[in-house]
Protein backbone atom coordinates (compact mmCIF):
# COMPACT_ATOMS: atom_id res chain seq x y z
CA UNK A 1 0.00 0.00 0.00
CA UNK A 2 2.82 2.50 0.88
CA UNK A 3 3.77 2.54 -2.65
CA UNK A 4 0.43 2.92 -4.19
CA UNK A 5 0.27 5.86 -1.59
CA UNK A 6 3.87 7.38 -2.68
CA UNK A 7 2.55 7.60 -6.31
CA UNK A 8 -0.22 9.53 -6.08
CA UNK A 9 2.01 11.75 -3.81
CA UNK A 10 4.61 12.00 -6.76
CA UNK A 11 1.87 12.80 -9.53
CA UNK A 12 0.35 15.81 -6.88
CA UNK A 13 3.99 16.97 -6.22
CA UNK A 14 5.24 17.43 -10.00
CA UNK A 15 3.05 18.71 -12.12
CA UNK A 16 6.10 18.05 -14.96
CA UNK A 17 6.43 14.55 -14.38
CA UNK A 18 4.94 12.43 -17.37
CA UNK A 19 2.15 10.13 -15.84
CA UNK A 20 3.58 7.34 -17.84
CA UNK A 21 7.71 6.82 -19.40
CA UNK A 22 8.32 3.45 -21.13
CA UNK A 23 11.54 3.46 -22.10
CA UNK A 24 13.07 0.63 -23.85
CA UNK A 25 10.22 -2.14 -23.16
CA UNK A 26 11.06 -5.22 -24.53
CA UNK A 27 8.50 -8.00 -24.38
CA UNK A 28 8.53 -11.65 -25.47
CA UNK A 29 6.02 -14.64 -25.03
CA UNK A 30 6.67 -18.41 -24.44
CA UNK A 31 6.23 -20.94 -27.07
CA UNK A 32 7.33 -23.70 -28.50
CA UNK A 33 10.36 -22.65 -30.02
CA UNK A 34 11.42 -20.64 -26.88
CA UNK A 35 10.76 -16.76 -26.25
CA UNK A 36 10.12 -15.08 -29.04
CA UNK A 37 10.56 -11.09 -28.81
CA UNK A 38 7.62 -8.66 -30.09
CA UNK A 39 7.99 -5.51 -28.41
CA UNK A 40 11.49 -4.30 -29.13
CA UNK A 41 12.76 -1.56 -26.90
CA UNK A 42 9.73 1.24 -27.42
CA UNK A 43 9.86 4.15 -25.50
CA UNK A 44 7.25 6.89 -25.34
CA UNK A 45 5.60 9.21 -22.55
CA UNK A 46 2.18 10.72 -21.70
CA UNK A 47 1.54 13.42 -20.00
CA UNK A 48 -0.89 14.50 -17.74
CA UNK A 49 -4.55 15.76 -19.69
CA UNK A 50 -2.66 14.24 -22.86
CA UNK A 51 -3.95 11.62 -25.12
CA UNK A 52 -1.49 9.67 -26.94
CA UNK A 53 -2.19 7.48 -29.90
CA UNK A 54 -0.69 3.86 -30.35
CA UNK A 55 -1.77 3.02 -33.67
CA UNK A 56 -0.33 -0.16 -36.04
CA UNK A 57 -2.02 -3.14 -37.69
CA UNK A 58 -3.53 -6.41 -35.80
CA UNK A 59 0.13 -7.65 -34.64
CA UNK A 60 2.30 -5.36 -34.26
CA UNK A 61 2.36 -5.03 -30.31
CA UNK A 62 -0.27 -2.37 -29.60
CA UNK A 63 -2.33 -4.71 -27.16
CA UNK A 64 0.96 -6.47 -25.89
CA UNK A 65 2.14 -2.63 -24.81
CA UNK A 66 -1.32 -1.54 -23.11
CA UNK A 67 -1.24 -4.84 -21.08
CA UNK A 68 2.09 -4.98 -20.40
CA UNK A 69 1.73 -1.10 -18.65
CA UNK A 70 -1.09 -2.35 -16.38
CA UNK A 71 0.28 -5.86 -15.75
CA UNK A 72 -1.58 -7.86 -17.44
CA UNK A 73 0.13 -10.00 -19.90
CA UNK A 74 -0.53 -13.50 -20.33
CA UNK A 75 0.77 -16.21 -18.75
CA UNK A 76 3.54 -16.98 -20.98
CA UNK A 77 4.22 -13.61 -21.61
CA UNK A 78 7.22 -11.60 -19.85
CA UNK A 79 9.23 -8.09 -19.66
CA UNK A 80 12.12 -8.48 -21.31
CA UNK A 81 13.93 -5.51 -20.54
CA UNK A 82 13.36 -1.81 -19.90
CA UNK A 83 11.06 0.45 -17.12
CA UNK A 84 7.53 1.06 -16.90
CA UNK A 85 7.47 4.66 -14.98
CA UNK A 86 4.00 5.53 -13.38
CA UNK A 87 4.57 8.81 -12.17
CA UNK A 88 7.98 8.08 -11.55
CA UNK A 89 8.16 5.34 -10.03
CA UNK A 90 8.96 1.87 -12.07
CA UNK A 91 6.56 -0.51 -11.36
CA UNK A 92 7.84 -2.88 -14.37
CA UNK A 93 9.11 -5.51 -11.39
CA UNK A 94 5.88 -5.18 -9.30
CA UNK A 95 4.18 -8.29 -7.78
CA UNK A 96 0.21 -8.80 -8.74
CA UNK A 97 -0.63 -7.80 -5.27
CA UNK A 98 0.85 -4.22 -5.71
CA UNK A 99 -0.51 -3.57 -8.93
CA UNK A 100 -3.83 -4.53 -7.64
CA UNK A 101 -3.51 -1.26 -5.47
CA UNK A 102 -2.90 1.11 -8.26
CA UNK A 103 -5.63 -0.86 -10.65
CA UNK A 104 -8.52 1.31 -10.75
CA UNK A 105 -7.49 3.71 -8.56
CA UNK A 106 -4.55 5.27 -10.53
CA UNK A 107 -4.55 3.20 -13.79
CA UNK A 108 -7.26 1.42 -15.87
CA UNK A 109 -7.97 -0.46 -18.62
CA UNK A 110 -10.48 -0.36 -21.11
CA UNK A 111 -10.26 -3.96 -22.31
CA UNK A 112 -11.22 -4.24 -26.78
CA UNK A 113 -13.22 -8.01 -26.38
CA UNK A 114 -16.48 -7.30 -23.96
CA UNK A 115 -17.55 -10.50 -25.10
CA UNK A 116 -14.78 -11.99 -22.97
CA UNK A 117 -14.13 -9.12 -20.39
CA UNK A 118 -17.60 -9.23 -18.44
CA UNK A 119 -17.98 -12.46 -16.00
CA UNK A 120 -21.29 -13.93 -17.74
CA UNK A 121 -22.57 -15.00 -13.93
CA UNK A 122 -22.60 -11.34 -12.74
CA UNK A 123 -25.32 -8.87 -13.18
CA UNK A 124 -24.01 -5.48 -14.49
CA UNK A 125 -24.56 -3.95 -11.59
CA UNK A 126 -22.59 -6.35 -9.61
CA UNK A 127 -19.85 -5.90 -12.01
CA UNK A 128 -19.46 -1.99 -12.10
CA UNK A 129 -19.57 -2.58 -8.08
CA UNK A 130 -16.63 -4.51 -7.62
CA UNK A 131 -13.88 -1.50 -8.67
CA UNK A 132 -15.26 0.63 -6.02
CA UNK A 133 -15.81 -2.17 -3.07
CA UNK A 134 -12.30 -3.50 -3.74
CA UNK A 135 -11.35 0.34 -2.68
CA UNK A 136 -14.03 0.72 -0.17
CA UNK A 137 -15.80 3.78 -1.74
CA UNK A 138 -18.86 4.17 0.29
CA UNK A 139 -21.62 2.24 1.50
CA UNK A 140 -23.81 0.15 0.12
CA UNK A 141 -26.73 2.31 -1.05
CA UNK A 142 -23.91 5.11 -1.45
CA UNK A 143 -21.89 2.13 -4.30
CA UNK A 144 -25.43 1.61 -5.78
CA UNK A 145 -25.80 4.85 -6.37
CA UNK A 146 -22.87 5.32 -8.00
CA UNK A 147 -23.34 2.89 -10.18
CA UNK A 148 -26.53 4.05 -11.58
CA UNK A 149 -24.85 7.31 -12.32
CA UNK A 150 -21.99 5.50 -14.05
CA UNK A 151 -24.51 3.72 -16.15
CA UNK A 152 -26.00 6.70 -17.08
CA UNK A 153 -23.08 8.48 -17.81
CA UNK A 154 -21.82 6.25 -20.41
CA UNK A 155 -24.64 6.51 -22.08
CA UNK A 156 -27.20 3.74 -20.83
CA UNK A 157 -30.97 3.55 -21.22
CA UNK A 158 -32.59 2.28 -18.52
CA UNK A 159 -29.15 2.11 -16.14
CA UNK A 160 -31.79 0.79 -13.35
CA UNK A 161 -32.89 -2.11 -15.46
CA UNK A 162 -29.63 -2.85 -17.19
CA UNK A 163 -27.69 -2.72 -13.33
CA UNK A 164 -29.67 -5.65 -12.86
CA UNK A 165 -29.68 -7.86 -16.23
CA UNK A 166 -26.22 -9.96 -16.97
CA UNK A 167 -23.77 -9.69 -20.30
CA UNK A 168 -25.95 -12.17 -22.39
CA UNK A 169 -28.58 -9.62 -21.90
CA UNK A 170 -27.10 -6.86 -23.27
CA UNK A 171 -25.87 -6.02 -27.20
CA UNK A 172 -22.39 -5.91 -28.24
CA UNK A 173 -22.21 -2.28 -27.70
CA UNK A 174 -23.92 -1.64 -24.76
CA UNK A 175 -21.38 -4.56 -23.02
CA UNK A 176 -18.58 -2.39 -24.32
CA UNK A 177 -20.07 0.57 -22.36
CA UNK A 178 -20.25 -1.33 -19.11
CA UNK A 179 -16.35 -2.06 -19.12
CA UNK A 180 -16.02 1.72 -19.97
CA UNK A 181 -18.19 2.95 -16.90
CA UNK A 182 -15.75 0.27 -14.80
CA UNK A 183 -13.07 2.06 -16.09
CA UNK A 184 -13.47 5.35 -14.68
CA UNK A 185 -15.90 4.65 -12.14
CA UNK A 186 -12.57 5.97 -9.63
CA UNK A 187 -11.37 8.74 -12.43
CA UNK A 188 -7.99 6.94 -12.42
CA UNK A 189 -5.05 9.14 -13.64
CA UNK A 190 -4.09 7.01 -16.82
CA UNK A 191 -6.69 5.69 -18.32
CA UNK A 192 -5.27 2.66 -21.45
CA UNK A 193 -8.24 2.38 -24.03
CA UNK A 194 -7.77 -0.83 -26.17
CA UNK A 195 -9.85 -0.56 -29.18
CA UNK A 196 -12.17 1.27 -26.72
CA UNK A 197 -15.04 2.00 -29.30
CA UNK A 198 -14.37 -0.45 -32.21
CA UNK A 199 -17.60 -2.11 -31.77
CA UNK A 200 -19.95 0.46 -31.63
CA UNK A 201 -21.61 2.78 -33.48
CA UNK A 202 -20.42 6.10 -34.58
CA UNK A 203 -23.16 8.61 -32.47
CA UNK A 204 -22.36 6.24 -29.09
CA UNK A 205 -18.34 6.10 -29.86
CA UNK A 206 -18.41 9.87 -29.85
CA UNK A 207 -20.75 9.95 -26.72
CA UNK A 208 -17.73 7.47 -25.15
CA UNK A 209 -14.78 9.53 -26.89
CA UNK A 210 -16.46 12.57 -25.60
CA UNK A 211 -16.79 11.05 -21.46
CA UNK A 212 -12.96 10.77 -21.78
CA UNK A 213 -12.32 13.53 -23.37
CA UNK A 214 -14.47 15.28 -20.59
CA UNK A 215 -12.88 13.45 -17.71
CA UNK A 216 -9.12 14.15 -19.24
CA UNK A 217 -9.93 17.62 -18.91
CA UNK A 218 -12.09 17.76 -15.54
CA UNK A 219 -9.62 15.89 -13.68
CA UNK A 220 -6.18 15.72 -15.60
CA UNK A 221 -6.88 12.22 -16.91
CA UNK A 222 -3.97 11.22 -19.47
CA UNK A 223 -5.00 8.29 -21.99
CA UNK A 224 -3.01 6.18 -23.89
CA UNK A 225 -5.64 5.08 -26.66
CA UNK A 226 -4.74 1.99 -29.00
CA UNK A 227 -6.87 1.99 -31.97
CA UNK A 228 -6.67 1.02 -35.95
CA UNK A 229 -9.12 4.04 -36.59
CA UNK A 230 -6.74 6.92 -37.68
CA UNK A 231 -9.63 8.87 -37.62
CA UNK A 232 -10.52 8.44 -33.74
CA UNK A 233 -6.53 9.09 -33.30
CA UNK A 234 -6.85 12.18 -35.79
CA UNK A 235 -9.98 13.54 -33.98
CA UNK A 236 -9.03 12.55 -30.24
CA UNK A 237 -5.07 12.65 -30.03
CA UNK A 238 -2.49 15.29 -29.41
CA UNK A 239 0.07 12.71 -30.03
CA UNK A 240 0.57 9.68 -31.99
CA UNK A 241 3.05 6.42 -32.01
CA UNK A 242 2.96 4.30 -35.09
CA UNK A 243 4.22 0.81 -34.54
CA UNK A 244 4.61 -1.93 -36.74
CA UNK A 245 6.34 -5.55 -35.83
CA UNK A 246 6.80 -4.27 -32.10
CA UNK A 247 8.74 -1.05 -33.18
CA UNK A 248 8.56 2.18 -33.36
CA UNK A 249 7.93 3.60 -37.01
CA UNK A 250 7.36 7.32 -36.76
CA UNK A 251 6.06 9.37 -33.59
CA UNK A 252 5.30 13.04 -32.98
CA UNK A 253 2.16 15.54 -32.75
CA UNK A 254 -0.82 14.78 -34.59
CA UNK A 255 -1.02 17.31 -36.90
CA UNK A 256 2.87 16.99 -38.05
CA UNK A 257 2.13 13.08 -38.63
CA UNK A 258 -1.15 13.51 -40.80
CA UNK A 259 0.21 16.31 -42.34
CA UNK A 260 3.49 15.48 -43.56
CA UNK A 261 4.03 11.43 -42.54
CA UNK A 262 8.03 10.34 -42.65
CA UNK A 263 7.47 6.86 -43.21
CA UNK A 264 6.26 4.91 -45.89
CA UNK A 265 4.18 2.84 -43.52
CA UNK A 266 2.48 5.78 -42.08
CA UNK A 267 1.39 7.00 -45.53
CA UNK A 268 0.11 3.49 -46.42
CA UNK A 269 -1.86 3.66 -42.98
CA UNK A 270 -2.90 7.35 -44.00
CA UNK A 271 -3.98 5.98 -47.49
CA UNK A 272 -6.45 2.88 -46.14
CA UNK A 273 -8.29 5.35 -43.69
CA UNK A 274 -11.40 5.39 -44.97
CA UNK A 275 -12.25 8.35 -42.68
CA UNK A 276 -9.53 10.45 -43.41
CA UNK A 277 -11.19 12.18 -46.11
CA UNK A 278 -11.87 9.68 -48.75
CA UNK A 279 -15.29 9.80 -50.31
CA UNK A 280 -14.83 6.96 -52.78
CA UNK A 281 -12.40 4.72 -53.31
CA UNK A 282 -10.31 3.59 -55.98
CA UNK A 283 -12.47 0.69 -56.72
CA UNK A 284 -15.73 2.44 -56.38
CA UNK A 285 -15.02 4.29 -59.94
CA UNK A 286 -15.47 1.21 -61.89
CA UNK A 287 -18.10 0.14 -63.63
CA UNK A 288 -19.78 -3.24 -61.55
CA UNK A 289 -20.97 -6.19 -63.43
CA UNK A 290 -24.64 -6.75 -63.13
CA UNK A 291 -26.00 -9.88 -64.03
CA UNK A 292 -29.07 -9.22 -65.29
CA UNK A 293 -32.12 -7.06 -64.29
CA UNK A 294 -33.29 -9.28 -61.18
CA UNK A 295 -32.87 -8.41 -57.92
CA UNK A 296 -30.96 -10.48 -55.44
CA UNK A 297 -32.48 -9.71 -52.52
CA UNK A 298 -35.68 -8.49 -52.36
CA UNK A 299 -37.08 -7.46 -48.49
CA UNK A 300 -40.82 -6.63 -48.10
CA UNK A 301 -42.36 -4.54 -44.81
CA UNK A 302 -40.47 -7.27 -42.66
CA UNK A 303 -41.90 -7.53 -39.00
CA UNK A 304 -39.67 -8.97 -36.07
CA UNK A 305 -41.50 -9.33 -32.66
CA UNK A 306 -39.80 -11.37 -29.90
CA UNK A 307 -41.61 -12.16 -26.45
CA UNK A 308 -40.59 -10.81 -23.30
CA UNK A 309 -42.18 -13.23 -21.07
CA UNK A 310 -45.95 -13.31 -21.42
CA UNK A 311 -47.90 -13.88 -24.82
CA UNK A 312 -48.66 -10.20 -25.24
CA UNK A 313 -45.90 -8.87 -24.04
CA UNK A 314 -43.71 -8.26 -27.40
CA UNK A 315 -40.75 -6.26 -28.16
CA UNK A 316 -40.78 -5.36 -32.01
CA UNK A 317 -37.13 -5.53 -33.04
CA UNK A 318 -38.26 -4.82 -37.15
CA UNK A 319 -40.31 -2.97 -37.63
CA UNK A 320 -41.82 -2.97 -41.32
CA UNK A 321 -38.62 -2.73 -43.23
CA UNK A 322 -38.34 -3.16 -47.40
CA UNK A 323 -35.46 -2.85 -49.45
CA UNK A 324 -34.19 -4.16 -52.56
CA UNK A 325 -30.56 -5.15 -53.77
CA UNK A 326 -29.38 -5.18 -57.36
CA UNK A 327 -27.29 -8.11 -58.23
CA UNK A 328 -23.95 -7.57 -58.17
CA UNK A 329 -23.92 -4.73 -55.81
CA UNK A 330 -23.79 -4.07 -52.43
CA UNK A 331 -26.29 -2.50 -49.62
CA UNK A 332 -25.73 -1.40 -46.41
CA UNK A 333 -27.54 -1.48 -43.44
CA UNK A 334 -26.74 0.98 -40.95
CA UNK A 335 -27.83 2.26 -37.56
CA UNK A 336 -27.23 2.49 -33.82
CA UNK A 337 -26.67 -0.63 -31.55
CA UNK A 338 -30.04 -2.06 -30.95
CA UNK A 339 -31.41 -0.68 -33.88
CA UNK A 340 -32.50 -4.03 -36.01
CA UNK A 341 -29.77 -4.18 -38.18
CA UNK A 342 -28.37 -8.30 -37.32
CA UNK A 343 -31.72 -9.21 -36.63
CA UNK A 344 -32.59 -7.99 -40.06
CA UNK A 345 -29.71 -10.20 -41.41
CA UNK A 346 -30.79 -13.21 -39.76
CA UNK A 347 -33.80 -13.42 -40.64
CA UNK A 348 -33.04 -12.22 -44.39
CA UNK A 349 -30.20 -15.12 -44.11
CA UNK A 350 -32.90 -17.93 -42.91
CA UNK A 351 -32.11 -18.07 -39.20
CA UNK A 352 -35.24 -16.92 -38.04
CA UNK A 353 -38.84 -16.51 -39.49
CA UNK A 354 -39.98 -13.25 -39.69
CA UNK A 355 -43.44 -12.39 -37.90
CA UNK A 356 -44.42 -11.01 -40.98
CA UNK A 357 -43.67 -9.78 -44.44
CA UNK A 358 -41.34 -11.74 -47.02
CA UNK A 359 -38.16 -11.81 -47.71
CA UNK A 360 -36.75 -13.31 -51.49
CA UNK A 361 -32.99 -14.53 -51.99
CA UNK A 362 -31.63 -15.39 -55.35
CA UNK A 363 -35.27 -15.79 -56.31
CA UNK A 364 -36.23 -18.22 -53.78
CA UNK A 365 -39.20 -16.81 -50.87
CA UNK A 366 -36.26 -17.71 -47.27
CA UNK A 367 -39.75 -17.64 -45.41
CA UNK A 368 -41.64 -21.19 -47.07
CA UNK A 369 -38.32 -22.70 -46.81
CA UNK A 370 -38.25 -25.94 -44.33
CA UNK A 371 -35.91 -28.57 -43.85
CA UNK A 372 -33.29 -30.05 -46.41
CA UNK A 373 -34.75 -26.62 -48.53
CA UNK A 374 -33.47 -24.27 -46.01
CA UNK A 375 -30.24 -26.34 -45.35
CA UNK A 376 -29.41 -25.99 -49.30
CA UNK A 377 -30.24 -21.83 -48.99
CA UNK A 378 -26.84 -21.43 -46.96
CA UNK A 379 -24.85 -22.12 -50.49
CA UNK A 380 -26.66 -19.74 -51.93
CA UNK A 381 -25.74 -16.50 -49.17
CA UNK A 382 -23.54 -17.17 -46.64
CA UNK A 383 -23.14 -15.10 -43.16
CA UNK A 384 -20.01 -13.17 -41.47
CA UNK A 385 -20.39 -12.80 -37.87
CA UNK A 386 -19.47 -9.91 -36.17
CA UNK A 387 -17.39 -11.52 -33.51
CA UNK A 388 -15.01 -13.82 -34.83
CA UNK A 389 -13.74 -14.75 -31.46
CA UNK A 390 -17.49 -16.54 -30.19
CA UNK A 391 -18.03 -17.96 -34.29
CA UNK A 392 -14.51 -19.84 -35.00
CA UNK A 393 -14.72 -23.41 -33.03
CA UNK A 394 -11.77 -23.32 -30.22
CA UNK A 395 -10.83 -27.03 -30.98
CA UNK A 396 -10.72 -27.09 -34.64
CA UNK A 397 -7.53 -26.11 -36.83
CA UNK A 398 -8.09 -22.98 -39.38
CA UNK A 399 -7.41 -25.84 -42.07
CA UNK A 400 -10.40 -27.67 -40.32
CA UNK A 401 -12.77 -24.16 -39.98
CA UNK A 402 -12.03 -23.41 -43.65
CA UNK A 403 -12.78 -26.75 -44.69
CA UNK A 404 -15.63 -27.69 -43.39
CA UNK A 405 -18.30 -25.76 -45.64
CA UNK A 406 -17.16 -27.95 -48.29
CA UNK A 407 -17.42 -31.34 -46.37
CA UNK A 408 -21.10 -29.87 -45.21
CA UNK A 409 -21.94 -28.96 -49.01
CA UNK A 410 -19.62 -29.65 -51.68
CA UNK A 411 -18.52 -33.80 -52.17
CA UNK A 412 -15.10 -32.80 -53.30
CA UNK A 413 -11.89 -35.01 -53.01
CA UNK A 414 -9.96 -34.49 -50.24
CA UNK A 415 -7.06 -32.85 -52.83
CA UNK A 416 -9.81 -30.67 -54.12
CA UNK A 417 -10.87 -29.45 -50.92
CA UNK A 418 -6.78 -28.80 -49.64
CA UNK A 419 -6.55 -26.39 -52.88
CA UNK A 420 -9.60 -24.72 -52.08
CA UNK A 421 -8.84 -24.01 -48.30
CA UNK A 422 -5.02 -23.26 -49.59
CA UNK A 423 -6.69 -20.70 -52.33
CA UNK A 424 -9.03 -18.84 -50.50
CA UNK A 425 -6.52 -18.24 -47.44
CA UNK A 426 -4.11 -16.64 -50.17
CA UNK A 427 -7.35 -14.60 -51.21
CA UNK A 428 -7.78 -13.16 -47.66
CA UNK A 429 -3.88 -12.56 -46.97
CA UNK A 430 -3.25 -15.39 -44.22
CA UNK A 431 -0.15 -16.99 -44.93
CA UNK A 432 -0.24 -20.73 -45.29
CA UNK A 433 1.14 -21.82 -41.83
CA UNK A 434 -2.12 -20.60 -39.93
CA UNK A 435 -3.61 -23.95 -41.45
CA UNK A 436 -2.32 -25.84 -38.34
CA UNK A 437 -3.24 -23.03 -35.63
CA UNK A 438 -6.29 -22.67 -33.75
CA UNK A 439 -7.77 -19.57 -33.27
CA UNK A 440 -6.81 -18.52 -29.79
CA UNK A 441 -3.18 -18.34 -31.47
CA UNK A 442 -4.78 -15.97 -33.92
CA UNK A 443 -4.98 -12.29 -33.72
CA UNK A 444 -8.57 -10.88 -33.89
CA UNK A 445 -7.90 -9.50 -37.50
CA UNK A 446 -6.66 -12.76 -38.40
CA UNK A 447 -9.52 -14.53 -37.12
CA UNK A 448 -12.30 -12.42 -38.89
CA UNK A 449 -10.09 -13.09 -41.80
CA UNK A 450 -10.58 -17.23 -41.49
CA UNK A 451 -14.45 -16.19 -40.82
CA UNK A 452 -14.32 -14.45 -43.94
CA UNK A 453 -12.37 -17.14 -45.58
CA UNK A 454 -15.31 -19.81 -44.38
CA UNK A 455 -17.45 -17.87 -46.10
CA UNK A 456 -15.76 -17.39 -49.57
CA UNK A 457 -14.87 -20.72 -49.64
CA UNK A 458 -18.70 -21.98 -50.94
CA UNK A 459 -18.92 -19.52 -53.71
CA UNK A 460 -22.11 -18.04 -52.89
CA UNK A 461 -24.04 -16.05 -54.98
CA UNK A 462 -25.06 -13.05 -51.83
CA UNK A 463 -22.92 -12.38 -48.62
CA UNK A 464 -24.19 -11.02 -45.34
CA UNK A 465 -21.34 -9.30 -43.75
CA UNK A 466 -22.25 -8.28 -39.97
CA UNK A 467 -19.47 -5.94 -39.11
CA UNK A 468 -17.31 -8.28 -40.79
CA UNK A 469 -14.28 -5.58 -40.64
CA UNK A 470 -15.12 -3.62 -37.64
CA UNK A 471 -12.34 -5.24 -35.53
CA UNK A 472 -9.69 -4.95 -38.58
CA UNK A 473 -6.98 -2.16 -38.53
CA UNK A 474 -7.16 0.17 -41.29
CA UNK A 475 -4.38 -1.69 -43.55
CA UNK A 476 -6.30 -4.99 -43.24
CA UNK A 477 -9.66 -3.42 -43.86
CA UNK A 478 -8.68 -1.81 -47.04
CA UNK A 479 -7.24 -5.40 -48.28
CA UNK A 480 -10.17 -7.48 -47.23
CA UNK A 481 -12.41 -4.56 -48.88
CA UNK A 482 -10.72 -4.75 -51.72
CA UNK A 483 -10.82 -8.47 -52.06
CA UNK A 484 -14.54 -8.20 -51.60
CA UNK A 485 -14.83 -5.64 -54.78
CA UNK A 486 -12.76 -7.69 -56.81
CA UNK A 487 -14.65 -10.65 -56.42
CA UNK A 488 -17.75 -9.06 -56.85
CA UNK A 489 -15.88 -7.61 -60.11
CA UNK A 490 -15.37 -11.40 -60.89
CA UNK A 491 -18.60 -13.18 -59.66
CA UNK A 492 -21.54 -10.86 -59.92
CA UNK A 493 -21.71 -11.29 -56.12
CA UNK A 494 -24.09 -9.38 -54.26
CA UNK A 495 -23.27 -8.34 -50.62
CA UNK A 496 -25.23 -7.19 -47.68
CA UNK A 497 -23.25 -5.12 -45.09
CA UNK A 498 -24.24 -4.67 -41.97
CA UNK A 499 -21.88 -1.76 -40.39
CA UNK A 500 -21.75 1.20 -37.52
CA UNK A 501 -19.17 2.58 -39.74
CA UNK A 502 -20.79 4.97 -42.19
CA UNK A 503 -17.22 5.83 -43.42
CA UNK A 504 -16.79 2.63 -44.72
CA UNK A 505 -20.49 2.33 -46.06
CA UNK A 506 -19.70 5.44 -48.01
CA UNK A 507 -16.73 4.01 -49.46
CA UNK A 508 -17.85 0.62 -50.77
CA UNK A 509 -21.67 0.43 -50.61
CA UNK A 510 -23.94 1.47 -54.28
CA UNK A 511 -27.45 1.57 -52.04
CA UNK A 512 -28.29 2.08 -48.24
CA UNK A 513 -31.01 1.70 -45.45
CA UNK A 514 -30.52 3.32 -42.03
CA UNK A 515 -32.53 1.99 -39.26
CA UNK A 516 -33.55 3.77 -35.80
CA UNK A 517 -35.39 1.24 -33.33
CA UNK A 518 -36.37 -1.06 -35.71
CA UNK A 519 -37.51 1.30 -38.87
CA UNK A 520 -36.11 2.15 -41.88
CA UNK A 521 -35.50 6.26 -41.43
CA UNK A 522 -33.70 6.43 -44.97
CA UNK A 523 -32.68 4.90 -47.74
CA UNK A 524 -31.46 5.20 -51.40
CA UNK A 525 -28.18 5.41 -53.14
CA UNK A 526 -25.63 5.58 -51.00
CA UNK A 527 -24.23 9.29 -52.07
CA UNK A 528 -27.47 10.78 -52.03
CA UNK A 529 -28.46 9.72 -48.48
CA UNK A 530 -25.32 11.38 -47.11
CA UNK A 531 -25.25 14.38 -49.33
CA UNK A 532 -29.45 14.94 -48.48
CA UNK A 533 -30.34 12.63 -45.90
CA UNK A 534 -33.74 12.94 -45.38
CA UNK A 535 -34.01 12.40 -41.40
CA UNK A 536 -32.58 13.85 -38.17
CA UNK A 537 -30.74 10.26 -37.48
CA UNK A 538 -28.95 10.52 -40.66
CA UNK A 539 -28.09 13.58 -40.12
CA UNK A 540 -26.94 12.77 -36.82
CA UNK A 541 -24.94 9.64 -38.00
CA UNK A 542 -22.96 11.90 -40.50
CA UNK A 543 -21.88 14.35 -38.10
CA UNK A 544 -20.51 11.59 -36.02
CA UNK A 545 -18.53 10.02 -38.65
CA UNK A 546 -14.61 10.70 -36.73
CA UNK A 547 -11.67 12.03 -38.71
CA UNK A 548 -13.79 15.24 -39.66
CA UNK A 549 -12.46 17.52 -37.39
CA UNK A 550 -9.45 19.99 -38.50
CA UNK A 551 -6.01 18.25 -37.31
CA UNK A 552 -5.01 22.05 -36.47
CA UNK A 553 -7.80 22.80 -34.01
CA UNK A 554 -6.88 20.25 -31.19
CA UNK A 555 -7.61 21.44 -27.50
CA UNK A 556 -4.93 19.72 -25.58
CA UNK A 557 -3.13 22.30 -24.27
Amino acid sequence: MTTAINIKTVSADAANLPILEIRNLAVGYRGNQGFQRVVHDVSLLVRPGEVVALVGESGSGKTTMAQAVIGLLAENGRLEGGAIRLNGTDISGWSQKQLDTIRGRQISLIPQDPTTSLNPVKTIGAQVAEVLQIHRQGSRAEIDARVIELLTRVGLSQPELRAKQYPHELSGGMRQRVLIAIAVALRPALIIADEPTSALDVTVQKRILDLIDELRREYGTAVLLVTHDLGVAADRANHIVVLKGGRIQEQGPIAEVLASPRCEYTRKLLADAPSLGKTRSAFRVRSRPIVGPDDAIVVENLVQDFALGGKRDVFRAVDGVSFTVQRGTTHAIVGESGSGKTTAARSIVGFQKPTSGRVFVDGTEVTTLRGENLRRLRKTIQLVYQNPFASLDPRQTIFQIVEEPLLNFDPLPREDRARKVHAILDRVDLPQSVLTRRPHALSGGQRQRVAIARALVLDPQVLVLDEAVSALDVTVQAQILELLDELQQALGLTYLFISHDLAVVRQISDTVSVLHNGRQVDGGPVEDVFQRPGSAYTRELISAIPGQRNANQHSFQ
